[in-house]
């Protein structure tokens, strides 16, 4: 079989999105820590409910990949019930590889529910307790790692004896709530195999324990712990990262309309850029694909639906404003 060169490994799930009609949003002075708040044992309306399959950090960026031209394949476990086959029906119509994908007939595929307000959302989760075992395996090119479930740290001590023994292969690591959870000690030696490191602002000050440290002190104190390069994003503001002991910076690409909703921005940004690197692209250039791929994700219902092809993400690269480039820091 001809060699993987993108494989993502993550829990996979459906989405179900219900479009909120009537909501408060209450926040604190700094417009943080903010809360959604509906009426208390009342009818509360809803505009729709749209369901997504075969979503989840890992599933989109393998999809993103294959959008882009890779030989992509996904790495996961799920039910032997009709969201499972439906989810891999989607992912094998998206171009990725299947044949990884574990099913499990006494277990259900993880379902979420969305609460969609304004372009914000909220996700209501339950994640099913799989037996993660890591199958046998030919080295792919690259390991995308995301979100899994937190009874998985054996697991993950498995995915860092597999990376020890076969150090030609590249990691992307996107930590997911239990990831960040662990920390940085006990998934040290998973840190230290890390190619490049993404995550958000808040992410990464929860991850050092840090409220108050700038972003490129952010970014260096990451890198500390082992990733050649480190990638924090800050929403729609944009994203930094440290590669080769230089910090820059990457605008935002414009948005054409606003954003429908955020739901797979990060993802897309950082499957992108990854791809990017897997294609032979340097730093500098795979930065200006991501927010490209961001922002039309943010256009459209789910995280897959705004992905792009190869040609589609270069034709709007072409046409970027001037102002569109990497900018050091």
């Amino acid at each position: 079989m001809e060699q993987i060169d993108f494989l993502a490994i993550g829990d996979i799930t459906t989405d179900a999105f219900i479009r909120l009609k009537e909501a408060k949003i209450n926040c604190d002075a700094k417009h943080e820590h903010c809360q959604i708040c509906l009426s208390f044992g009342d009818k509360v309306p809803y505009e729709s409910v749209t369901v997504v399959p075969a979503v989840g950090n890992s599933p989109n960026a393998a999809v993103a990949a294959a959008r882009l031209g890779l030989h992509s394949a996904l790495l996961t476990d799920l039910g032997d019930d009709e969201e499972g086959n439906r989810a891999i029906k989607a992912l094998e119509q998206n171009g990725v590889q299947t044949h990884l994908i574990k099913k499990h007939s006494s277990l259900k595929t993880n379902y979420h529910y969305v609460l969609w307000y304004e372009d914000e959302r909220t996700i209501l989760i339950k994640h099913e307790v799989y037996p993660y075992v890591l199958p046998e395996l030919a080295p792919p090119r690259w390991i995308y790692l995301s979100s899994i479930g937190e009874t998985s740290m054996n697991y993950h001590q498995q995915i860092i004896r597999y990376l020890n023994e076969h150090p030609e292969v590249k990691l992307a690591f996107q930590p997911g709530t239990f990831q960040l959870k662990a920390g940085l000690q006990e998934l040290a030696g998973l840190y230290k195999r890390t190619e490049i490191f993404f995550c958000n602002v808040e992410e990464a000050k929860r991850l050092l324990n840090n409220n108050n440290a700038e972003v490129k002190s952010l970014l260096t104190q990451i890198a500390e712990y082992g990733p050649k390069i480190v990638v924090i994003t800050d929403g729609p503001r944009g994203a930094y990262a440290l590669a080769d002991g230089q910090h820059w910076f990457m605008p935002p690409y414009p948005d054409p309309a606003p954003p429908l909703q955020r739901t797979g921005a990060g993802d897309a940004l950082a499957s992108t850029v990854t791809s990017a690197l897997a294609m032979g692209k340097p730093m500098s250039e795979a930065l200006r694909w991501g927010p490209i791929n961001s922002m039309s994700v943010v256009q459209k219902i789910g995280a897959q639906a705004g992905l792009l092809t190869r040609p589609e993400l270069e034709e709007l690269l072409n046409s970027a404003p001037a102002d569109y480039k990497v900018q050091k820091i």
